[in-house]
């Protein structure tokens, strides 16, 4: 089957156009959409809890077990680690791209089973927790009691009962996690009461063990004859207070009976005390849900967002659900803005392709190649797994000019035709597709190979590359099915010879493509004279390669660099550290004064803050957080309401709070990429020294960061500061007493540690019972004094006599970076910089600053960006390589292909140009640009290439067939690269949501294709010249004997 059948048939022509119509308006249908795609590594996080612990314990007792157990697991890239004072163990494993979620969540469980053994039994009892997550947030929601009605453990604990089950079940949740405690029967021990009583905190833990339990009783009348059968159901754990208040401690022979009520005061508390939330000023608290891998955050959101109606309604009277955060509403607004963007290139480029085609009916053919080619990609997407995000967006946006291409070359070759007196439309398309076929073919893949290498990236980077590049191969490779099909049959029915003039009056239309002709023609004559003179100074066009080669080279390292633009988002979250030590009470008034001065901000909508607890700073009680949603974008365009200068407004406000160090940051632009949108990286202790040395030497490394124009803020939350007392059990007195020095900590541990002592179901939930002494009975070491142990001989004996304390000085919280101790820097790139500069910047600092046995590791985004490096520039050159390598076998020829590929340095430096002229960075969007760059390139050079080697075959001169092959090739090259430049000048000059990764892309397309086509179309021509005569030197006799077999053939 050859073209002609589909020029005889054209509505079989038609019905196939139409079938890749049908099939991607049922793939767009059925697409997801989201941000970008799935390109954070998979997570796993574990976490534990040691009631009591510090923060050092915890490390030696819990972290260190785990974490040997699970190095190494299958796929792992590395895994960071925190334990706090409160408590708490976490870990979070980050595995591979690619790696499969659930099995890497299976591994890290079995890893931590055969460690079960080594950590302590409260953390056993506890549990370990195994989940996959995504370590992104894509939405938060905050309740609230404007009205003050409701306290904040009433609302925590609504949420936990009837919010948060709801919202986990709906399909894609990870995680809901709602910051404060639950519920908790909490036994405030009175230490006096207990030693008057001889009693000691595990006697209480174990009058609950016997008396608080669920048993098995049995039934009554079974396998007999009775005529009925009875269940007997014991009542089971205790619900109310009552009952845990009437619980038997001891009953003596005379009547007596000492019950908990006497030795304890018993409620409703909480599990943890260490938070503290509001809303709008108000009592509150918040929920954040993130997804887990491989789902669609979009629908995701539009599924809770239908929950949370629901919820709405059944809300008490006095509470309030508010969105505090969504992905979606950005997302919303970019892809809104993006396909606003598309429309408009579409218009600017058929508008174009009427300026040279002179007819409305030969526009209609190109017109509708593009919207065969954009609708049939997006059944490829649905096929491939693919999602509607803003990397394959973008990829339709740049793809416009370049479908069309195909279009207009069957087009722009039926009118020639027609101009050398063709009268038969359908004779003039049939000869034209016979000369055009191959042409176009080879083109097409040629532009397709650009594609190909980057397909096999790896990383966050190849994922951006993969969808990106197959989803413009594959919209090319309709486009060339359609020029192949559709618009060959087309031409033959809609287009027709020029009329003879003087037949009737000319129109308006008539005489403005006449004057246009008339204006190309004399272009065409001046231009012929600019080709000449670089025919006669071929030495100019070596040294203008040269330099375009040297100013690649020099714009490529020193132009800034970053991995994605950064974006207003709509959300600012802003971390609040008082000194070490500070409790919750006077953290919460320093919140307080805060909260005053940012909350008449006028670009604030809704704002949350949280005590005790900041996604930068960790938690504790000297930490805090607020986070703020801003009003809409389309509410938000006077000057001074853009997020950065929200921004400094909260900086100038706060900046005389002394007592208190803050943090104002936005979100990460890549979901799963950690909090925040600046570099993370971790300091490591490599040789085993102390803390105090490690915070020295990180301290020493941050003083000389800021001190760097590249780096903004950088800082670290961790502290030796925080007040501690070391203690010592002097084992010689407690033998001397006839007690262990175990009994002395167990005593010591209940009631100012606390501990897990029961369970009680109450709600339709499990909750703990806490054992621990009240709070006015350990307010300081003199409590000591009033908490006894048992002797050997059954008397109470106080256990500050057997301890020693020393006034120390240690850390709130220690972190771990792949088994090493770390502390944690978090900075933002100062302003005027990249990314990249602050990056390389740390590395520069580290390289002069850390001693030997001291190391460091990016995290997060930063880790993804530092690891790119070099990778993108040799994927450049790969790609290069692969087009002239498709190009040498298309040609036969080593030497005519160099001239195709010398093209596209003027071309990638005309980009970085504009990137520098406009102050933008090399980032990921600028270079997705750049790649298609090099196909549209190489794909208009060849154009002249394949002419002049034609006419040279045919007998021309080498200087007369490429001045040949720039004259009918001129007007062609026009129209692809202005079909290209007009449709990216909506990119160029956006403005709003996600403009910022619009006008990476416009302004490195605008700019290359601007410079690349103007040096392709005086350049190319000498170049050829240049290489053919080398290649009629090189191989003179392999080039006469094809063409002697040739004229015996014929």
């Amino acid at each position: 089957m050859n073209v002609k059948t589909f020029i005889d048939r054209p509505i079989f022509s038609g019905v196939i156009s139409v079938i890749i119509v049908l099939l991607g308006v049922l793939g767009l249908v059925g697409l997801p959409i989201e941000q970008f795609p799935e390109i954070a590594p998979p997570t796993v996080s574990v976490s534990a809890a040691y009631a009591g612990a510090n923060a050092e314990t915890v490390q030696k007792s819990v972290l260190v077990p785990l974490e040997e157990a699970i190095n190494g697991v299958e796929d792992m890239m590395y895994m960071v680690s925190s334990a706090t004072n409160s408590g708490s163990a976490s870990i979070q494993i980050y595995f591979r791209q690619g790696t499969d979620g659930d099995m890497a969540m299976v591994n890290v469980q079995n890893r931590i089973a055969s460690a079960q053994s080594l950590l302590p039994a409260e953390v056993t009892k506890s549990g370990v927790n195994v989940r996959k997550r995504q370590t992104s947030t894509i939405k938060a929601l905050a309740v609230y009691s404007p009205d003050n009605s409701f306290d904040r453990k009433f609302i925590v604990n609504y949420l936990k009962i009837n919010i948060e089950p709801r919202l986990s079940r709906v399909a894609g949740v990870g995680e809901v996690d709602v910051r404060g405690g639950d519920y908790s029967l909490r036994i405030w021990l009175d230490p006096g009461k207990m030693a008057k009583y001889g009693l000691m905190p595990s006697d209480i833990s174990a009058v609950l063990a016997e008396q608080n339990l669920e048993a098995p009783t049995g039934t009554l009348g079974a396998e007999s004859e009775n005529t009925f059968r009875y269940v007997l159901k014991y009542r089971g754990r205790y619900e109310d207070v009552t009952d845990y208040e009437n619980m038997v401690i001891r009953a003596e022979s005379n009547g007596t009976v000492l019950r908990l009520k006497d030795v304890a005061t018993i409620e409703l508390g909480e599990r943890s005390y260490d938070y503290s939330g509001r809303v709008n000023g108000h009592p509150g608290t918040t929920l954040t849900i993130s997804q887990t891998s491989g789902s669609n955050a979009n629908e995701i959101i539009v599924e809770i967002d239908k929950v949370v109606e629901e919820i709405r309604k059944d809300l008490p009277k006095g509470l309030e659900i508010v969105d505090l955060m969504s992905t979606k509403d950005f997302l919303d607004e970019s892809i809104k803005n993006v396909l606003m963007t598309l429309l408009e290139a579409i218009l600017l480029v058929i508008l174009v392709v009427y300026l040279f085609l002179h007819s409305f009916r030969s526009t209609i053919i190109p017109t509708l190649s593009i919207i065969v080619s954009l609708l049939g990609t997006f059944a490829f997407l649905m096929v491939a797994g693919f999602s509607l995000n803003m990397i394959t967006l973008f990829a339709l946006v740049l793809v416009i000019g370049t479908v069309v291409d195909n279009s207009i070359v069957v087009v722009e070759g039926v009118q020639a035709k027609f101009d050398i007196g063709y009268k038969s439309p359908y004779k003039a398309t049939v000869d034209a597709m016979n000369e055009l076929t191959t042409a176009l073919i080879a083109t097409t893949f040629v532009f397709m190979a650009v594609f190909i290498p980057v397909s096999f990236m790896g990383g966050t980077t190849g994922v951006f590359y993969k969808q990106f590049g197959l989803t413009m191969a594959v919209a090319v490779g309709i486009s060339l099915i359609n020029s192949l099909t559709l618009s060959p049959a087309l031409c033959a029915l809609l287009m027709h010879p020029p009329k003879e003039s003087g037949e009737e009056k000319e129109s308006f239309s008539q005489r403005f493509h006449k004057a246009f002709d008339a204006g190309f023609g004399a272009m065409v004559a001046r231009y012929k004279y600019i080709v000449l003179f670089f025919f006669k100074h071929r030495w100019i066009t070596g040294l203008l390669l040269i330099v375009a080669c040297g100013g690649l080279y020099y714009l490529m390292s020193t132009t800034k660099t970053g991995l994605v633009p950064k974006e207003d988002m709509g959300s600012i979250n802003m971390d609040v550290r008082t000194p070490p030590g500070t409790n919750i009470a006077e953290t919460e008034k320093v919140l307080e004064e805060i909260d005053k001065r940012v909350r008449e901000i006028p670009q604030i909508k809704v704002y949350s803050r949280t005590t005790g607890w900041g996604q930068m700073f960790g938690q504790g009680s000297s930490t805090g957080n607020f986070v703020f949603r801003l009003h809409d974008w389309k509410d938000r365009k006077g000057k001074g309401d853009d997020i950065d200068s929200v921004i400094q407004e909260m900086y100038d406000r706060t900046s005389d709070i002394t007592s208190a160090d803050i943090m104002i940051y936005t979100r990460g632009m890549i979901p799963g990429y950690g909090a925040s949108s600046g570099f993370e990286v971790y300091v490591q202790d490599q040789k085993g020294g102390t803390l105090e040395d490690l915070q020295k030497i990180t301290n020493d490394f941050i003083i000389e960061l800021n001190k760097r124009p590249e780096v903004s803020r950088a800082k670290t939350s961790f502290d030796t500061k925080f007040p501690m007392y070391l203690v010592e059990v002097d084992a010689v007195q407690c033998k001397r007493n006839g007690i262990s020095p175990g009994n002395v900590l167990s005593v010591l541990a209940g009631y100012v540690g606390g501990s897990y002592a029961s369970n009680m179901n109450r709600f339709s939930k499990l909750y703990r019972v806490m054992l621990q002494a009240a709070p006015e009975f350990r307010l300081d070491t003199k409590s000591l004094q009033n908490m006894f142990v048992r002797t050997s001989s059954g008397e109470m004996s106080p256990i500050n006599q057997y301890l020693r304390l020393t006034r120390i000085y240690g850390p709130q919280s220690i972190s771990r970076f792949n088994l090493f101790t770390a502390i944690s820097i978090n900075g933002q790139a100062a302003d005027g910089y990249s990314s990249g500069q602050a990056i390389q910047a740390v590395r520069e600092v580290a390289d002069k600053v850390l001693p030997a046995g001291y190391g460091y590791e990016f995290g997060g985004m930063s880790r993804e960006e530092a690891n790119t490096g070099n990778s993108v520039a040799v994927i450049f050159a790969i790609c290069v390589i692969f087009i002239y390598l498709i190009l040498c076998a298309l040609y036969e020829s080593i030497f005519i292909p160099v001239v195709i590929i010398l093209s596209v340095p003027f071309g990638l430096a005309g980009s970085f140009l504009f990137a520098r002229m406009f102050g933008l960075e090399n980032n990921i969007y600028l270079q997705i640009g750049l790649l298609m760059l090099i196909g549209l390139l190489a794909k208009t050079a060849i154009l002249l290439t394949e002419y002049a080697s034609q006419k040279r075959a045919e007998g021309m001169s080498i200087t007369m067939a490429a001045m040949a092959a720039a004259k009918a090739r001129l007007r062609p090259i026009l129209m692809t690269s202005l079909t290209m430049i007009f449709g990216m000048l909506p990119l160029m000059f956006a403005s709003g949501v996600g403009a910022n990764g619009n006008i990476s892309i416009g302004v490195g397309t605008v700019g290359g294709m601007l410079i690349g086509t103007i040096a392709l179309i005086v350049i190319v021509p000498a170049l050829f010249i240049v290489f053919q005569y080398i290649e009629e030197k090189v191989m003179p006799n392999r080039r006469k004997e094809i063409a002697d077999s040739e004229t015996l053939s014929e």
